[in-house]
């Protein structure tokens, strides 16, 4: 489960089942239904998700981001019998932040480790069946310190023993909020794919555009239908049979990344949806021109600002352009046009 990120007005929240990578839940929550207080809205979606889902499907595992709200959030699903797990890419950002952070004066070398180290966390959660397996903490620490490590077949600036490197390395892996929250990374879970749709929802649904209640979370069902069916879609080959194959620049590794060019969608389930609502048109119960607002409706809690718009007379009197002060604008833009001039023949 997991949400798009900021917006200024919605939280969609979504959840995908994780065999078969299907969206099966859309929970869409206006700002104006949590007080206008955009902090607490990613838990009020959470909530709904949950109790929607557990009327409707034997739920086993939640497997989300390390937000504080929502992993607080879990321990009164604890008793349904419904466990938490923890988005692996997630936790092991997480450990390559804290060991950047700690990289002061006097720790410079653990730099050369932040790779292994974070490969090394990742190969534990993938390998571990439970807590006492789990070795980071102990059996990493000991290898790491003036011995031969496997991993790289190069020199590399080892880690002395009770150093301030080798202190504030423990000090990380060995932080009691840390290890209590490392059970939730053994079911090795990745929200990758799920991270995926969160960036195809920007296609039916933009930051730039304001959208009414009713029309987002229309084009968030949207934009769902249309994940679940092209999710399974084949890759392009060429006329010899072979794959196409690009490459896309990844910012964060600083490295090109190569991936295969999926055949085109079809968008198959359309004529489905336009006999369907053709048929509801038919029968009388199309959506008529003009229609009362639902009672759950976000609209009912009044604007979105959460003081009264003052008149446009009130404004003109009392706006005043950044920059421009008591001055007369058209004299002052006039400065601004000529010394702008004189710059631009002077360079040239």
């Amino acid at each position: 489960m997991d949400s798009p990120g900021h917006c200024a007005q919605y939280c969609t929240y979504t959840a995908m089942e994780n065999e078969s990578t299907e969206i099966i839940s859309v929970i869409t929550v206006d700002k104006r239904e949590t007080g206008r207080n955009s902090i607490i809205m990613e838990r009020e979606a959470f909530v709904r998700t949950v109790d929607g889902l557990l009327n409707e499907v034997k739920l086993v595992e939640v497997c989300t981001d390390a937000h504080v709200q929502i992993s607080t959030l879990m321990r009164k699903y604890k008793d349904l019998g419904v466990q938490h797990s923890l988005d692996m890419w997630h936790g092991a950002k997480n450990l390559a932040k804290r060991i950047h952070a700690a990289q002061v004066k006097g720790q410079s070398s653990l730099s050369y480790w932040l790779k292994d180290i974070v490969n090394h966390f990742w190969w534990c959660c993938k390998t571990a069946d439970s807590y006492e397996d789990f070795h980071v903490s102990s059996h990493f620490l000991e290898n790491i310190c003036n011995a031969l490590w496997q991993l790289r077949q190069k020199i590399m600036s080892w880690l002395v023993r009770d150093s301030m490197a080798h202190g504030a390395l423990k000090s990380i892996v060995r932080n009691k909020r840390w290890l209590n929250e490392v059970h939730k990374y053994l079911n090795f879970r990745s929200t990758a794919d799920l991270e995926s749709f969160q960036n195809h929802i920007l296609m039916y649904a933009n930051k730039r555009t304001a959208f009414s209640p009713p029309v987002f979370e229309a084009r968030m069902l949207l934009a769902a239908m249309d994940y679940n069916y092209h999710k399974d879609r084949p890759e392009f080959c060429k006329s010899d049979g072979s794959k196409l194959y690009k490459r896309l620049y990844n910012k964060n590794a600083r490295r090109y990344m190569l991936y295969t060019v999926k055949a085109s969608k079809t968008y198959g389930y359309i004529p489905q949806l336009q006999t369907m609502i053709l048929r509801k048109r038919i029968a009388g119960k199309g959506m008529p021109r003009r229609r009362t607002l639902r009672p759950d409706d976000p609209r009912r809690c009044g604007l979105l600002p959460p003081v009264p718009a003052p008149t446009i007379e009130e404004l003109q009197h009392t706006q005043v352009k950044r920059g421009l002060g008591r001055y007369n604008s058209s004299v002052f833009l006039f400065h601004l046009g000529l010394h702008a001039t004189l710059q631009v023949r002077y360079h040239a």
